[in-house]
């Protein structure tokens, strides 16, 4: 395998007539050209993207998460999708807890290495892994809903190309190889081991890989609908599992589960407008982050100069104080206009040329366990054609595989965003019947002219606001083509209060940001998110895609 922390290629940003696919995997951008090609819009290639991602890259995503996204429609309506299931009903914290104590394997639950205490005593956090880190997915319904209601073909056809490459095999890609070994650890049941791995391990780069029990449950959802996911025989797989490992989730849960288009959130800056998912989601937290930056210049400084990090980081850091200490679900708590320009005014006083670092993210962690979102794993599609449809398409599973349960023999791994929550009950997001968790999930739109649309995001936890801010910046305030936007140096505040910086920022650069009293640190590529953008200005189509990940930008 090549040395993922080096950049030893370049790409210039992609162009095409008809239709243009970005996303991590290549074959699955692939499959969202396919489904072009054959009449479908960019609703449907999103389906057929997202489809196959589950696929070729199920380190990353799978049908037991979650889909959401932010569109232009060819008609000029902006909306959002947002399709995420809540907590069981039976999954309040006291039964939480007492589970907890019960079971002879909670402490299988916290993960060291993730920063977790090792035991599930009584002043144990949320399980980052195992049945009560499960919410009800809301992929199945999400893509049905969208290909129903947005699209031009049918589900069938969005899942044919995934099917496909399920059941018949596709060659293992080189960054995804290396996140799959964290799977041997992660199964232990041997009908997960059995769905994921070959012979007890992780797949190869370019190693053939079949995964013919997922691509058995889609080509169900094909022929039946997604109701076989929450009513039928694949509901009742998943509450078995669940069950039986302790959990609280029924057929009923996954029955009562049906997908909301919403209305995005909005702001300006320096010209473009900027639309985010709202709470549950994290959007508000890039519309307050480019607010304040607006409001201070941040991006009239040089754009490799310290001063910029600087600036745009001391907006990031109060933004994320802002939107951890209040965003949550919206039907159980209000929510301050976080994302307008009179907050951010009032947010900005105070930033000058030295780090706050009295500034935190926000809401403390009620216990000593880390934040299981700040390095989330997902993956992001975007999608362009030329009918005038825009779309960002994220589909999640949280963490990586998730919560470490697979549903009998479907093939379907359980998400673990319920990990979000907490058990402290004075915490915003704390555990509650039905309640939807923390989404660090946030497609975007950006409108740059009356007749120019970008759909973008930048995958990652907690970077994902951070990346926002950034890409958006290189295009707008330093006029980046596409692929330079993303190619650029990326830097990220986090929650200990390290400003991480990746390792091609120039070490002048990195020393004057310790001067300026920031805690500096530098990370691997990795840890900075994977990004992709599609653009339809006028009647030309373009795209990128992250050069950290596997993928590619392609169009026809």
């Amino acid at each position: 395998m090549t040395d993922p922390d080096r950049f030893g290629s370049r790409r210039s940003t992609v162009y095409a007539p008809n239709g243009l696919v970005a996303t991590s995997q290549p074959l699955a951008a692939e499959a969202g050209v396919q489904l072009l090609r054959e009449g479908g819009n960019a609703f449907d290639a999103a389906v057929a993207t997202a489809a196959a991602l589950n696929v070729v890259e199920p380190t990353s995503t799978g049908l037991g998460g979650d889909v959401f996204a932010c569109y232009r429609t060819a008609d000029g309506e902006v909306g959002a999708l947002r399709s995420c299931g809540g907590a069981p009903a039976d999954a309040t914290i006291e039964n939480v807890r007492e589970a907890l104590r019960e079971n002879p394997n909670a402490e299988d639950y916290y993960p060291a290495s993730r920063g977790y205490a090792t035991d599930a005593d009584e002043d144990a956090g949320m399980p980052f892994l195992g049945p009560h880190a499960v919410t009800v997915p809301g992929t199945a319904r999400g893509w049905e809903a969208t290909v129903e209601e947005l699209g031009k073909l049918t589900l069938a056809d969005a899942l044919g190309p995934a099917i496909e490459y399920a059941t018949e095999g596709y060659p293992v890609s080189e960054i995804i190889a290396s996140h799959w070994t964290g799977a041997e650890d992660l199964f232990t049941d041997e009908h997960a081991r059995e769905a994921f791995l070959k012979d007890g391990a992780a797949p190869g780069v370019g190693e053939l890989m079949t995964l013919p029990r997922l691509g058995e449950s889609m080509r169900k959802i094909a022929e039946r609908g997604a109701d076989v996911v929450y009513e039928g025989e694949i509901a009742e797989q998943i509450a078995e599992e669940i069950q039986e490992q302790g959990g609280f989730m029924t057929v009923e849960d996954l029955a009562s589960f049906e997908p909301e288009f919403v209305d995005p959130v909005s702001t300006t800056y320096n010209g473009a407008e900027i639309f985010e998912l709202p709470p549950n989601n994290q959007g508000l937290i890039a519309l307050e982050a480019l607010n304040i930056a607006e409001e201070i210049g941040a991006g009239d400084h040089p754009v490799d100069s310290p001063e910029r990090i600087h600036y745009f980081a001391e907006a990031t850091k109060r933004a994320f104080h802002d939107g951890h200490r209040y965003v949550t679900d919206p039907e159980y708590e209000e929510i301050p206009p976080l994302g307008s320009k009179e907050w951010a005014a009032e947010r900005a006083a105070g930033i000058d040329e030295s780090a706050d670092n009295d500034v935190s993210f926000g809401v403390p962690n009620s216990h000593s366990e880390a934040n299981p979102a700040e390095d989330a794993d997902t993956v992001l599609l975007t999608v362009a054609d030329d009918e005038g449809n825009v779309v960002s398409y994220i589909n999640s599973r949280f963490a990586g595989f998730g919560s470490g349960l697979v549903a009998g023999d479907t093939g379907i791994a359980l998400q673990n965003r319920g990990a979000s929550f907490s058990l402290d009950p004075d915490h915003p997001n704390s555990l509650e019947s039905g309640k939807r968790p923390f989404h660090t999930l946030i497609p975007a739109m950006a409108k740059f002219g009356e007749d120019d649309w970008a759909a973008f995001g930048v995958m990652g936890g907690f970077m994902q606001p951070q990346g926002h801010v950034q890409v958006i910046s290189n295009i707008v305030d330093y006029d980046m083509p596409l692929q330079a936007a993303l190619d650029h140096p990326r830097w990220r505040y986090r929650e200990s209060g390290e400003l991480a910086v990746e390792g091609r920022v120039d070490g002048a650069v990195a020393s004057k940001l310790a001067r300026m009293g920031h805690d500096v640190r530098v990370l691997p590529p990795v840890m900075f998110g994977g990004a992709q953008v599609t653009r339809r200005e006028g009647e030309t189509l373009s795209g990128a895609t992250e050069p950290r990940k596997d993928g590619n930008a392609t169009g026809y």
